[in-house]
This record gives C-alpha cells, sequence and structure tokens, in this order.
C-alpha cells in the first residue's frame, strides 16, 4: 500500500518507520527545511512514564488565573480572539476534575510505557544513536508541603505499576552529586529508575537516514496545503510541489492538524502551547548532573544530553505565535543556576521556543474520522518524544487492520 505520512517530527518520523517495516510504500511530507525543526527540536528529551499526569488538573485553573498577574507562574494563561483558543480552553476546563484527571493519567500512562517498550526495540534494530541515558529520572520537591503532596499524588502511577522510590535529600545528593551542594534546598523526590532521557531531535534526524535508506521519499521544503476528499476518503493532498496521491495518509503536522482538517470532519481539539528551553554548553569544569530531573516545585525539567545541558520549562497559552525574547527565559535561567550552581556554563545559553500540540485531556487524537482512509496521530502535547514509537505503531497496526496492541479509549476523534 501507498501510504502519505504528513508531518516530519519525531511522531511522523516514527511512523513512517513502522510502516515500512509493515511493508508499504512510505512518502514523508515536511514543511521545513529538514525533519525534527519544530516541536520535536529542542524538548526536554525525557521518556517519561514517571511524569504522565495529565495537565488538566483541579489545580491548573488557580495557576492559569494567578498567570494574569505574576509571570512566575509554570502555566501561563494570555488572552487573545482566537475562536479555537476559547473553545479548546473551556473544554480543558472541564477536565479539571480529580476524576477525570485520574482518567486521562491512566490512558496517558498505559500509552507512555507502551511506547518506552517500542522506543527500546526501535534503538535495538537500527542502533540510531541519540545522547541517551538509562539513569531514571529524579522528581524533587523543595518544600515539605509539596513534597507530601507529591508523594501522594504519585500514587495514581503507582497503582497503575510505575516503578517509584521516595527519596530523602541525602538519598538524592548520592543519587546524583551534582545536587550535592544544594541539598538543603530538597525536601525530598520520587525516583523513577525506568524512566530516561535522550535528545529526541537527534533521534529523529538518525531515524530518517533509516527511513531514507529503506527506500522512502522525504520531502522537505513542502508544505501541504489542502486535503482533497470525496467524502468517504482522501483523494490526494495538494502541496506546494504539486498534488500527491496514496491509498492512504496520516496526519502528523501537530499544531497544523486541525487547520488541515477544517471542513472535512468534526473539529480536531488539537492547540499550541508554548514551552521554553535553554540549552547550555558542559565545560570539564562543570559538575553536570548524571540523572534527569524535575523541579516539581518550579516545574523546571533538565536533563544531560552529551557535552549539553537541557533545561526547559512553562507552558504558556499564547497561540500560534512561536516567538520569543531573552526576558522570557531569566525566571528558569535563575531557578536552575540556584539549584544547580556548577552544573553548565550559564553565560552561554541557547534559546528556544516550540508549540506543543495538546489536547485538552493530554492524550493524542488517533485512529480514523469520516475518511476511513485518513489516520490521525497528533496532538501528543508534552509527552511526544514519549509517545511517538508507541503512537507510530499503534498507527501502523490500524492502517493494517489490526487490533491495537493497547485499548485507545479517550484516544480517537470520536
Amino acid at each position: 500500500m501507498r501510504v502519505l505520512v504528513l508531518g516530519g517530527g519525531v511522531i511522523g518520523v516514527t511512523t513512517a518507520y513502522e510502516l515500512l517495516k509493515d511493508g508499504h510504500e512510505v512518502t514523508l511530507v515536511e514543511r521545513e527545511a529538514d525533519v525534527a525543526l519544530g516541536t520535536s527540536f529542542a524538548n526536554a528529551g525525557m521518556v517519561a512514564p514517571g511524569h504522565a499526569f495529565a495537565w488538566a488538573s483541579p489545580r491548573a485553573p488557580k495557576v492559569l488565573l494567578r498567570s494574569l498577574w505574576r509571570n512566575d507562574q509554570a502555566l501561563r494563561f494570555r488572552f487573545h480572539t482566537d475562536p479555537a483558543f476559547w473553545r479548546w480552553s473551556l473544554r480543558f476546563l472541564g477536565e479539571c476534575t480529580a476524576e477525570k484527571a485520574r482518567l486521562n493519567t491512566t490512558r496517558k500512562h498505559r500509552l507512555c510505557v507502551y511506547s518506552q517498550a517500542v522506543l527500546g526495540e526501535v534503538a535495538a534494530e537500527t542502533g540510531v544513536q541519540f545522547d541517551a541515558i538509562q539513569s531514571g529520572l529524579l522528581y524533587f520537591h523543595r518544600s515539605p508541603q509539596t513534597f507530601e503532596a507529591g508523594v501522594r499524588n504519585m500514587t495514581i502511577l503507582r497503582d497503575l505499576g510505575q516503578a517509584q522510590q521516595v527519596l530523602n535529600r541525602d538519598e538524592i545528593a548520592a543519587l546524583d552529586p551534582a545536587l550535592a551542594p544544594m541539598k538543603h534546598k530538597i525536601a525530598g523526590g520520587i525516583y523513577s529508575h525506568t524512566d530516561s532521557t535522550g535528545d529526541c531531535a537527534m533521534f529523529t534526524r538518525e531515524l530518517a537516514k533509516v527511513v531514507r535508506a529503506r527506500g522512502a521519499k522525504v520531502l522537505t521544503g513542502t508544505t501541504v496545503t489542502r486535503l482533497e476528499s470525496d467524502g468517504e476518503r482522501i483523494t490526494g493532498v495538494q502541496t506546494s510541489a504539486g498534488r500527491l496521491h496514496a491509498d492512504a495518509y496520516v496526519l502528523a503536522m501537530g499544531i497544523w492538524s486541525p487547520m488541515l482538517l477544517r471542513g472535512l470532519d468534526k473539529w480536531l481539539p488539537v492547540y499550541p502551547v508554548k514551552g521554553y528551553s535553554l540549552t547550555l554548553p558542559i565545560g570539564g569544569n562543570h559538575i553536570a548532573p548524571q540523572v534527569g530531573a524535575v523541579d516539581e516545585d518550579n516545574l523546571i525539567a533538565y536533563a544531560r544530553m552529551g557535552d549539553r545541558l537541557r533545561v526547559t520549562a512553562t507552558a504558556d497559552f499564547a497561540g500560534y505565535n512561536a516567538k520569543y525574547q531573552p526576558s522570557d527565559f531569566k525566571v528558569m535561567l535563575g531557578k536552575i543556576q540556584d539549584i544547580l550552581p556548577g552544573g553548565a556554563d550559564y553565560t552561554q545559553p541557547g534559546y528556544w521556543a516550540g508549540l506543543r500540540p495538546m489536547t485538552p485531556e493530554g492524550t493524542p487524537v488517533m485512529g480514523t474520522g469520516r475518511q476511513r482512509n485518513l489516520f490521525f496521530n497528533t496532538g501528543h502535547g508534552h509527552v511526544g518524544w514519549t509517545m511517538s514509537c508507541g503512537a507510530a505503531r499503534v498507527t501502523r497496526d490500524l492502517i493494517a487492520g489490526r487490533k491495537a496492541e493497547i485499548p485507545l479509549d479517550g484516544m480517537t476523534l470520536q
């Protein structure tokens, strides 16, 4: 079967790889000059089933409200006039109950665990290198109050079988000596030894080389402008390079997916939420962290990637605006220097901001809709790197007419 994959981030490239393994003729289309130049470019790098919590929670509305007058909040709400934003926001608020947060977290965790296993298979099959570190992830808290709340909250994942170990500040310092000088600022943490880190963009670029070598066409610098449909099927795709045709199509375009689907099916609840990242060089005189971590009180994540330290923070509800300026990173830069004063060269920060394709529930949209040969693989939000390989295999199985290996309740357009 001929399959056209629309989108060249980690979701699209892993999907192309899985489809090639199934014997399909694959063409991948990417609007940027190369793969992994969008949301996959400089994300947190965490493969983290141990942090698969739904963002929509009873706590979220209060944080968003405070962000209207404070710029140090992990979630930031900005007023603008886009009707799609308000429609998405109202649905997000509707998910902010304890019951729905638990259900959405359960569904996210299921896909994350499955995907982590598939990622291991893909890495072993291909030998791709991506600065992977298999040393687990630490989720630490600054105050006794938030630490106690964090341990209670983690029971959701523990009950799902997620490996966890509660650590005090001395045990945290022993786990990662980079935190030892500032251990007095840490009340405690939860360590998930099965989590890991790696460079998502490096993985995507290297896997794209494998995809090309195995016969796929990768059309970069090619913008998809319109899907053509006869009502029941997609009949072709208009692009900046001309019309393309296939037997099946995969919509893996992240934040651009709803625009392409407009007028063909029901509303696709995917909207951009901007995240910010710093990439800092690590020299020989720095005590860089050996274990990736999340500062839960400030929702700042960091991970070592070879000779670089990646730091990420903030969920900015700013629409399709991906612009940034150095002042946007002031708070997160100060927080990471506070906890890792010798962790990297903070005088040479590399700035970046990306637009995460979020659904209100935090789970992606997969399966089909009105057009039975159009398969969705979009809306993976802040854990797209974690979910990518599993979502790709689910999509491969659905295209082949096979039942997915995990339940997809809450993860289809229906």
